[in-house]
């Protein structure tokens, strides 16, 4: 792994860091789902993570390392939702204030839980503003400290302890599968899933219209896609992370493309079945599962559901 911007100790370092400040979330199983899948499923339920996703172990990581002198200045993130619920729900714990710039479209139910968490939004338009170059703007006017959602030593590790307890509590799996926006949360996984001493495939499952990791592993590049158009808002990226992608390359077993109805489909099981409510980024990894999009000889596959952040009325309109 010479090279990449994290290594195993690096997640086994904020695994420990981090052990206060977040859920060791629960596996659960289905035996309808394994039937359905015809595989064994274990669900790694970060969607009962504190702030409702995975997102808060990178924040978490990020914001623990940050010099006394940087917690006075406070922190500025950018993100569609679940990396800001993170960012704003490990500053509170800290004491540390926090500025995030968030998209206009962006689910109400995330902006009203960043907003809840203590932090100050900054709204932008998706279509026409650059949300990096405006956190660029506050980090050079007010000094502070930018998180960003995926890009970031930090951030991967933090990610990475996720996968790091799914191993430890299921032993001998076949694969893990994560969903893939940034390449944040695959390229911790196959970090910690490549370091085993029986080494564990880690796949990634993005959407079939946001495909942006999946063109760019094909071509051994990054590609930029145009603005993608899919339920899975957190998925909404156009191009993989500069710090992710060489990971994801190196590492990783492959991603594969989830057609948007397969989304559905896995949450409306996921929700009856499991009574578990999960975002469409959050299911992406179970929907890979159940729709057979996995290699045949994977039988003992670990799921990272990644979030449950939706709003209701959205939820009804997708489920119903």
């Amino acid at each position: 792994m010479s090279g990449l911007a994290i290594t195993t100790a690096d997640v086994t370092a904020a695994y420990e860091r981090i052990a206060n400040g977040v859920h060791r979330t629960p596996v659960m199983t289905s035996r309808l789902l394994d039937e359905i899948a015809e595989r064994h499923l274990f669900f790694k339920c970060e969607n009962l993570q504190r702030g409702g996703s995975f997102k808060i172990r990178g924040a978490t990581n990020k914001l623990l390392q940050l010099s006394d002198d940087e917690r006075r200045r406070g922190v500025v993130a950018y993100s569609s939702g679940n990396h800001a619920q993170g960012v704003a729900l490990a500053a509170r714990g800290l004491g540390v204030s926090a500025v995030i710039v968030m998209a206009a479209d962006a689910p109400s139910a995330k902006v009203d839980a960043t907003r809840g968490y203590g932090a100050d939004i900054l709204m932008y338009d998706r279509c026409t503003d650059d949300r990096e170059a405006i956190a660029a703007e506050i980090v050079a006017r007010d000094g502070r400290v930018l998180v960003p959602p995926y890009d970031d030593p930090a951030i991967i590790a933090g990610q990475g302890t996720a996968t790091l307890e799914l191993l430890q509590d299921v032993p001998g799996l076949d694969a893990v599968v994560a969903p893939v926006g940034g390449g944040g949360l695959l390229a911790g996984a196959a970090v910690i899933a490549a370091s085993q001493d029986r080494p564990v495939p880690a796949f990634g499952a993005e959407p079939e219209t946001a495909d942006d990791t999946a063109r760019s592993l094909e071509i051994g590049e990054r590609v930029e896609i145009g603005p993608p158009e899919t339920i899975a808002d957190g998925a909404r990226v156009q191009m993989p992370g500069e710090l992710t992608f060489p990971i994801v390359r190196e590492l990783a077993a492959g991603v594969v493309r989830v057609p948007e109805a397969t989304i559905v489909r896995a949450m409306t099981l996921v929700m009856t079945r499991m009574k578990l409510v999960v975002e469409p980024t959050g299911v992406l990894a179970a929907a890979a599962a159940l729709e057979g999009l996995l290699p045949t000889d994977v039988q003992r596959v670990g799921i990272i559901l990644s979030g449950g952040n939706i709003d209701l009325e959205t939820l009804g309109q997708l489920v119903g």
